[in-house]
C-alpha cells in the first residue's frame, strides 16, 4: 500500500465543516477577561442537539452539582467560563465525529479512549493545582487524528490495524511503519485548521514524544495520563499495549504513588459515565 502523504491528509481535513461559531468563540477567549456570556449562551441555544448535550455533562457527578440545571446560562451562571468552555467543546467535537457513523467497532474503541485519558488527565490537573479544564479538552482531542484516519481513510487505516496485530505493537508505530505518517500528526493538522490555540496543537502533535517538546506540562499531562488510560484498558480493546512512558515527562509532573492510584481510581469512577452523555 502507498504511503499517507500530510499534504493528501490535510486536504481532506480542509474539506471537514469548521467548528460550531460558538465553539470558536470560547476557545477564542481562552486567557480574555470581559467575555459576554449572554452572547455566548445566545449562540448556544441556535444548537439545540448541542444544548441538550452540554446539559448533560453539567448535571453529571463529574462537577457535582447540588442542584439540576436546567438552561444555559444558569449553566454558565454555577459552572464559569473555563468549564463550559470544556463542556461544549466535548459536546461539539462527539457530536461531529460520532454521528452517522459505526460505533461497533474502532470508532466507539477510539472515543472510549480519548474520553478517559480527558478524564485522568484533568484529575492529574487537579491534583498538581493546574488548569483541569485545559487538560480535559487536551485530553479529549489527543488523539483525534485516529478518529480522522478510521473515518476517511479507512483502507489505510485498516492496513494499520493489521500491522500491528501482525507485528504487536502500537498504533503510532503501525501508523509510522505502513503509512509513514501518525495520528498525532493529522490530530495537530486538524485543531491547527479548527484554529485552536498553539498550546493544544503542541501537545496534541507532541503526546507520544514528550521528550522533543521542551517538556511543556500540558503535553506531560496528557502523555502520562494516555500511558495510565492504557494501563486501565478502559477502551476494551484487545489489541491494546501500554506504551512507555517518558521519564522526563514523569519527573516533570513529580507525581508519588499515592497520586497514582488515586487518579486510577477517580478515573475508572467517571469514565462510564462521561461515555454514556458522549457516546450517544
Amino acid at each position: 500500500m502507498n504511503k499517507l502523504s500530510m499534504d493528501e491528509t490535510v486536504k481532506t481535513i480542509r474539506s471537514l465543516p469548521p467548528l460550531p461559531e460558538i465553539v470558536t468563540d470560547l476557545l477564542s477567549s481562552m486567557g480574555k477577561e470581559n467575555i459576554d456570556i449572554d452572547t455566548l449562551a445566545e449562540k448556544l441555544t441556535r444548537d439545540q442537539a448541542l444544548v441538550a448535550t452540554t446539559l448533560r455533562l453539567a448535571n453529571s457527578s463529574f462537577y457535582g452539582m447540588s442542584h439540576r440545571v436546567t438552561g444555559i446560562r444558569e449553566a454558565f451562571a454555577i459552572l464559569g467560563l473555563k468549564s463550559m468552555r470544556t463542556l461544549i467543546t466535548a459536546a461539539s467535537v462527539t457530536n461531529g465525529f460520532i454521528g452517522g457513523q459505526n460505533l461497533a467497532g474502532e470508532i466507539e474503541k477510539n472515543w472510549r479512549h480519548s474520553i478517559a485519558v480527558a478524564v485522568c488527565a484533568k484529575t492529574l490537573a487537579r491534583q498538581l493545582n493546574q488548569d483541569q479544564e485545559l487538560a480535559f479538552t487536551v485530553g479529549l482531542l489527543h488523539d483525534i487524528g485516529r478518529l480522522v484516519l478510521a473515518i476517511y481513510f479507512p483502507e489505510q487505516h485498516q492496513a494499520v490495524l493489521t500491522h500491528r496485530t501482525t507485528h504487536d505493537c502500537t498504533a503510532f508505530q503501525a501508523e509510522q511503519a505502513v503509512l509513514g505518517i501518525d495520528h498525532a500528526m493529522v490530530g495537530q493538522a486538524l485543531v491547527e485548521y479548527w484554529k485552536l490555540p498553539p498550546e493544544i496543537q503542541l501537545a496534541i502533535g507532541s503526546h507520544h514524544t514528550p521528550d522533543q517538546s521542551k517538556q511543556n506540562a500540558l503535553v506531560s499531562f496528557v502523555h502520562v495520563a494516555d500511558a495510565i488510560v492504557h494501563a486501565l484498558d478502559l477502551a476494551l480493546d484487545e489489541e491494546e499495549l501500554v506504551p512507555l512512558i517518558s521519564t522526563a515527562a514523569w519527573n516533570k509532573l513529580g507525581i508519588g504513588q499515592e497520586t497514582v492510584l488515586l487518579v486510577f481510581e477517580e478515573t475508572e469512577q467517571q469514565f462510564e459515565e462521561m461515555c454514556q452523555i458522549l457516546i450517544v
